[in-house]
């Protein structure tokens, strides 16, 4: 039995949400409903003019690997932080919630921990301003091969692509995991950064054994606007892929077989954190067995949860939930 079923590696980022308006969104000149990198000093701003902060350790693949450990996964997470207040703080709330955080913050005079400064609007779409810091800075030497060759699933966070190093590190990284048996994927993240990247997207999820992403990040792959025509070529590539389609539920593909699983539509009071939980919940069925449509459906039910509340993490007993909808024994 390997030391961990699941192991991350992506941004390690302090998340801080506050409720604000579409008003106060165009007053301070903030896009909604998407991802927007900020230098230091519009994040200092941004911060300052936040009133009731939530704060609460985040970043994408993060969220993920905290979802499984919350699950009862033995998870760990390779992320990069600042032995600051922020980064003392992150590294120690991961370990309180069950995930163990690898890499000792770093001392002396690097960047600062990251934070994103999240505004949530009353329709819950969330409008995040990201000041990267430090953790943009993974490279192969934050890879220890002792963890990542004792895990069995690994999972990686396309936003670490946008730096040479990132790609580095996914290499060593996957290729190390798969050397000793595990099996190594990635969240796609954006698509944005797959149009930055292409060709080595591309590359890499040929080499890799399952891909998640949604619907616009699956199109951008291989720039197809047919999402049947997108998945097939994705699917040609990589043995198992994993499309969320937001209201119109997910769509699997593995081996020549297609399994959709439907949503139950709700209004959401925070979307942060959907597409992190939906993979938390889908790795967690496929690190315990489960056929692809349940593990479909315990994505669903995770996203679920966390949209329900503010956040980008569950807060309920995710396997209560679960054997209360069924899905778990």
């Amino acid at each position: 039995m390997k030391k961990y079923q699941i192991v991350g590696i992506g941004n390690a980022i302090v998340d801080v949400l506050t409720q604000s308006d579409d008003t106060f969104l165009e007053m301070m000149d903030i896009e909604k409903g998407i991802m927007t990198l900020v230098e230091r000093e519009r994040a200092e701003l941004l911060y300052a003019s936040m009133k009731e902060r939530t704060q609460a350790p985040g970043g994408s693949v993060a969220n993920t690997i905290a979802g499984a450990g919350k699950l009862g996964l033995r998870a760990a997470f390779i992320g990069r932080v600042r032995d600051d207040a922020l980064g003392r703080f992150y590294a120690q709330e991961m370990e309180v919630g069950g995930t163990d955080f690898v890499n000792a913050p770093v001392e002396g005079g690097e960047l600062p921990t990251s934070r994103s400064m999240i505004f949530v609007s009353p329709d819950g779409e969330r409008s995040m301003n990201t000041y990267l810091g430090i953790s943009a800075e993974v490279g192969p030497e934050d890879v220890d091969e002792a963890i990542v060759s004792d895990t069995e699933i690994l999972f990686l966070e396309g936003y670490l692509f946008d730096k040479p190093k990132g790609k580095e590190a996914f290499q060593r990284a996957a290729k190390l995991c798969q050397a000793a048996g595990g099996k190594a994927g990635i969240a796609i993240s954006d698509p944005f950064c797959v149009n930055r990247h292409r060709e080595d997207f591309q590359r890499l999820i040929g080499e890799l054994d399952f891909v998640i992403g949604n619907e616009a990040e699956i199109k951008a792959l291989y720039e197809d606007e047919d999402l049947d025509t997108a998945l097939a070529r994705v699917a040609a590539k990589n043995p198992l892929v994993v499309c969320t389609r937001s209201g119109d539920g997910v769509s699997i593909l593995q081996g020549g077989t297609r399994v959709d699983v439907p949503v139950e539509k709700v209004t959401p009071v925070d979307a942060t954190g959907a597409g992190d939980q939906f993979a938390a919940g889908f790795l967690f069925g496929m690190a315990t067995g489960a056929t692809l449509a349940t593990a479909g459906r315990m994505g669903c039910i995770a996203a679920r949860e966390v949209i329900g509340h503010m956040g980008p993490r569950p807060k309920a007993d995710m396997r209560a939930l679960f054997r209360r909808e069924g899905v778990l024994n």
